[in-house]
């Protein structure tokens, strides 16, 4: 293994087009290591260590790549989500005068980019070992009118895995569009640092970097506020355990959370949002991003239809969702930041996710 680590590269399978799906593995020397695979440009599995050194998958996901395939058998597990992460509201908006109609797959409202969103699509993949690290640069052409969404976007995710000082795992999103359309990317990873995904993640701490947060209806649509937290649910500034933290606030968080935080500090830069910590093994995570709002999701949809790795079933909050983004249905709230992106102007993003141990 080079100071940098390496990257191996294998087929896995065979997607339901008949293209080959691959499997990257990323290593690094302390041992830390993440596999992603082409089908939905997806993060597979990330093993990094507890406290005495023995290394745990902290994400869920699925030993073989059919699992991927549909939304049945994973509710976007790792996925790369896209064209537009989180809801759009009646699944219609107005861009430039114009009414764009989009299909319906949550209730009344499109979610994460539609029925066959980026996550069901099978990408390019250029793997490298740069002098920092590994890294995957995942790409694809999504054309005019896929999903119902307007222009054809380029894209392109990549995953690159650093040592210094700490293991990070670092995502950056770009596109490209030859007519005006909107772009929401995001990484839909299910976490639980207690490595064993038979537990919930109820004993994990979450910290936010978050002042404000935006309050929505049933079917998590936002009313178009930006509130304060203070007294809220959403008042993780100074760290609460998330199973007090919902069983404290049980009557307004029915399932538990799915919201949006407004990350502190201007978007566009990369800052910290996030802090998760399972105490028992030492793991801890923390989340930094450039993007304006983070979406904090307790696995409130698991509900043991999906098996996963090792045939592990996975329950109600068995993992923790923490994804960085624009804020759900910005393209009907136009004091939200904009999500517009016109010809000659260039889509980027970027977030890390880096760990220790305490």
């Amino acid at each position: 293994m080079s100071a940098a680590g390496t990257l191996d590269t294998r087929r896995w399978g065979v997607a339901p087009g008949g293209q080959e799906v691959c499997l990257y593995t990323l290593r690094l020397p302390g041992g830390a290591q993440v596999t992603l695979t082409n089908f939905g440009a997806t993060l597979v599995g990330v093993q990094v260590p507890d406290r005495e050194g023995v290394l745990g998958d902290v994400v869920l996901g699925h030993d073989r790549p059919e699992g991927y395939f549909s939304h049945d058998t994973s509710p976007y597990l790792g996925a790369t989500v896209g064209r537009y992460a989180n809801r759009i509201a009646g699944g219609r908006f107005v861009l430039d005068g114009r009414v764009v109609e989009l299909p319906l797959n949550d209730g009344p409202h499109t979610l994460h980019g539609g029925p066959h969103g980026f996550d069901l699509r099978l990408w390019q993949a250029r793997p490298v070992l740069t002098p920092e690290g590994p890294q995957v640069t995942f790409s694809r052409l999504s054309p005019h009118g896929e999903e119902g969404f307007p222009g054809t976007l380029r894209v392109w995710v990549t995953y690159s895995l650093t040592a210094d000082p700490h293991p990070t795992l670092s995502l950056t999103y770009r596109a490209e569009t030859d007519a005006a359309t909107v772009v929401n990317l995001t990484n839909h990873t299910y976490w639980n640092l207690s490595a064993a995904p038979q537990s919930l993640v109820l004993d994990h701490d979450l910290t936010l970097h978050a002042d404000h947060y935006t309050p929505a209806l049933a079917g998590g649509i936002p009313t178009g506020e930006v509130r304060a937290v203070g007294d809220t649910p959403l008042d993780f500034r100074a760290g609460q355990r998330l199973g007090e933290a919902m069983a404290r606030h049980a009557a307004e968080l029915p399932g538990g959370y799915d919201h949006n935080v407004v990350v502190r500090g201007p978007a566009g830069t990369l800052r910290p949002a996030a802090v998760l910590r399972h105490p028992a093994s030492g793991r801890e995570l923390t989340v930094a991003t450039t993007a304006p709002g983070l979406q904090v999701y307790t696995g409130n949809f698991l509900d043991g239809a999906v098996t996963g790795k090792g045939g592990q079933v996975h329950a109600r909050h068995g993992a923790v969702c923490l994804e960085t983004q624009h804020f759900p249905n910005s393209p009907n709230q136009p004091h939200f930041p904009s999500t517009r992106l016109a010809p000659g102007e260039v889509y980027e993003s970027q977030t890390t996710f880096t760990f220790r141990t305490r």
